[in-house]
């Protein structure tokens, strides 16, 4: 029982953060031919705040929203104004190259295991989000309340500075996600999660990109992880290693896509030197319909040896605004007989920035063969 009861926590503890994550990019807009994170968010790596070009998109892909209302320029429209801008437009272009944002998501967690059932009521999040953009910089920040559960109190979790000239050569330092795969909404999905892309794995960086009508390069390169960075203490094994990854997409048609990337980390103080190496393959075979798959390797120095992860995302929009989704996922290691999910969810979105998002889980450990369920409903006011 009281392997169970661990096991099963483990499990609860990673869902109890699925909220931060829904924020993200969305893979499942390639149904919409959007393939590129940048066409939505100031984020390179795709999350986070929406330009005024996402913002309207937003109103126009919603159940009530109103059509045609993402005309512009992600990148030179100054401020999306009415239902799609910041608090619904009260501050009009007021603000100009100066883009601000609030994410709020009060959700209900419920799980069950072997022996036992729990539920609770959980403020996933409560952010709030800038961005200045003004000819080739963008200066991007996101500063919040954490969750108990992450250590608490306020928190930023993302900033830094970026350069994009028009010939497609970028550069951007600070805090960020290192770019990695493809970048799912939910950050306890296996090829997130297990490869340390987790809510809170962002690197303390630099990255150089290159990007055209086809193809975008991404190169990260990082003395550690900022946590490790920031928090490091006197006396304590420190967790901070070399880091550096490389991402590589290819948009063989407006929907279709190939990623290949590959990580690198240095041995530190408290971790072997590892490593990973993935592929994945979205496309979009018919209207509103979108498939990601990517399969992962990772390498590990040491008697751990090597695991692999496999995840794939199928999402369908059943009427206008309104998304299923499914997602089964395996993770194999040497050292344990791996881990299984499936993941349902209905992502609903009623109104410009309102979605409600319900989902379900069932987690299988090979190793105890407990199976652990776990609902989660999430109302994100994206103001």
């Amino acid at each position: 029982m009281n392997k169970t009861f661990l096991t099963a926590l483990l499990v609860v503890t990673a869902v109890l953060m699925v909220g931060a994550g829904a924020a993200d990019a969305e893979p499942m807009y390639l149904a919409k031919q959007y393939a590129r994170c940048t066409s939505c968010h100031y984020s390179p790596g795709g999350g986070g705040l929406l330009t005024p070009y996402g913002r309207g998109l937003s109103q126009e892909f919603s159940t009530t929203g109103t059509r045609g209302a993402s005309g512009g320029n992600a990148q030179t429209a100054e401020a999306a104004t009415g239902e799609s801008g910041f608090l619904w437009g009260a501050l009009g272009d007021r603000l100009g190259p100066l883009n601000l944002g609030v994410d709020i998501r009060p959700s209900h967690l419920s799980f069950s295991f072997p022996g036992g059932s729990s539920g609770m009521n959980l403020l996933m999040n409560m952010d709030a989000l800038a961005a200045y953009h003004s000819g080739v910089w963008t200066v991007y920040g996101e500063v919040g309340r954490r969750p108990t559960i992450s250590g608490g109190g306020v928190y930023s979790y993302e900033y830094w500075a970026e350069a994009q000239s028009e010939s497609g050569w970028g550069v951007r330092f600070g805090r960020f996600l290192p770019p990695y795969g493809v970048r799912f909404s939910d950050h306890t999905d296996y090829n997130r999660s297990y490869l340390g892309f987790d809510k809170y794995d962002q690197v303390l960086g630099v990255e150089v990109s290159h990007s055209t009508d086809k193809r975008l390069i991404q190169i990260t390169a990082a003395p550690g992880g900022a946590d490790a960075i920031l928090n490091a203490q006197a006396n304590t094994p420190s967790s901070r290693a070399f880091t550096t990854t490389g991402r590589v997409q290819f948009d063989l048609t407006p929907k279709t896509a190939i990623v290949v990337s590959g990580l690198y980390r240095d041995q530190s103080q408290t971790d072997v030197r590892n490593g990973a190496a993935g592929a994945a393959f979205g496309f979009a075979p018919v209207a509103r319909l979108s498939i990601w798959t990517e399969a992962d390797s990772r390498m590990r120095s040491g008697s751990n040896g090597r695991s692999f992860v496999l995840v794939n995302e199928t999402s369908f929009e059943a009427v206008r605004g309104v998304w299923l989704k499914f997602s089964p996922q395996v993770r194999t290691a040497s050292a344990v007989n791996g881990q299984t999910r499936l993941l349902f969810e209905a992502d609903v979105l009623p109104r410009t920035h309102v979605n409600i998002d319900a989902s379900f889980y069932r987690d299988r450990d090979g190793t105890t063969k407990i199976v652990t369920h776990t609902s989660l409903v999430q109302l994100h006011l994206y103001l």
